[in-house]
């Protein structure tokens, strides 16, 4: 009996955490994550080479097919696949980004999917025991369902990490995991806690600003709902034409207003400046060299090729605005009218 009894609470234990102990109508882990996973997406797009994934993760956060993931150079695609957890696929398609918080809304057509309800809960306390599903390593594919890890939240802290040598722009406090969650393909991925209910979404490889370490860590689901509904509203930048409406061809070369890109040394070769020319538009703007592009007139940009398509689609005159990430903030640029193509100022 004594056996028993002793099980029983830490079956509770596994199943709810410390201050749930004594819940008998709790679901088992295993139906909790089967559960959560329904509403886990793989989203396969742009990349291929080390460093530079083709594949993440996405959240089903309507019944109607919107995909909350994270912005990143996957979705710089001219198809993107949204594979469901019964193997199902789907052409997607960016409704729009939020570069602050870098998080992007997919849509695909299907109706009556499960889905997370993306609400603004309080934090959950440090504590927690979570689950967090994604597609690490890209390891799952057609109706295989995505991994799922088994952790604790050990702190929840203001994100100060960085990128590569630039600080990212998220400021807004994350939770700290206890296990490896951020991976390869893992960006986007669902956090749960023992009810599987939506907590937070696992974000980018980052490293702490102060000690270099990597973290693991999941952005709260507050802030998700609010960048969902900012992006959802048309208030952040949005992008609701696919890659492949856009002006084909070599684009708008930003040498004319002064700026250079790096050079595409791989196919979606992030957008940093390499030189700003002295007394130019890209001057008098405030623009710098290593200042990454993000947005062109608020249209979401992931590669040297992007920029000068969106470059290409302005009008003759029209204002020039760039949106660019400098140590760590969102910096916007007004360059002035757009010149005639291939014309210096």
């Amino acid at each position: 009996m004594i056996r028993r009894a002793i099980i029983a609470v830490v079956i509770g234990f596994l199943a709810g955490g410390a201050g749930d102990r004594g819940r008998v109508d709790a679901a088992s882990p295993q139906e909790t994550i089967a559960g959560a996973a329904r509403k886990v997406v793989k989203i396969h797009g742009a990349g291929g080479v080390r460093g530079l994934e083709a594949y993440q993760t996405g959240i089903l956060v309507s019944p109607t097919g919107h995909v909350v993931t994270v912005m990143s150079t996957v979705l710089d695609a001219d198809e993107l696949d949204c594979v469901l957890d019964d193997g199902r696929r789907y052409r997607a398609s960016l409704l729009g980004v939020d570069p602050q918080r870098e998080l992007a809304v997919l849509s695909i057509e299907a109706e009556e999917l499960p889905a997370f309800t993306l609400a603004a809960p309080d934090p959950v306390p440090v504590g927690t025991r979570i689950f967090a599903l994604s597609n690490l390593f890209g390891v799952a594919v057609g109706d295989e369902r995505v991994s799922a890890q088994h952790g604790v939240v050990s702190a929840f802290v203001p994100l100060e990490a960085r990128r590569g040598s630039y600080e990212v722009p998220y400021r807004g406090d994350v939770y700290i995991l206890d296990c490896t969650t951020n991976n390869p393909g893992s960006p986007g991925g669902a956090v749960v806690d023992w009810r599987g209910r939506l907590i937070g979404m696992l974000g980018k490889e980052l490293r702490a600003s102060g000690s270099g370490i990597w973290l693991n860590y999941a952005i709260p689901a507050a802030s998700l709902a609010s960048g969902y509904a900012d992006i959802i509203s048309g208030t952040t930048s949005s992008d609701t034409e696919s890659p492949s409406n856009e002006i084909m061809g070599p684009g708008f070369d930003p040498a004319a207003l002064g700026l250079v890109l790096v050079p595409d040394l791989l196919d979606r070769t992030p957008p940093f400046i390499e030189t700003v020319a002295a007394d130019s538009p890209a001057a008098r703007s405030g623009l710098r060299a290593d200042d990454l592009v993000i947005a062109v007139g608020g249209r979401s940009v992931a590669s040297r090729a992007a920029v000068q398509q969106a470059l290409s689609s302005l009008a003759e005159g029209d204002a020039v605005r760039l949106s660019v990430v400098r140590g760590g903030a969102i910096v916007d640029c007004n360059l002035g009218p757009r010149p005639a193509a291939g014309r210096k100022r």
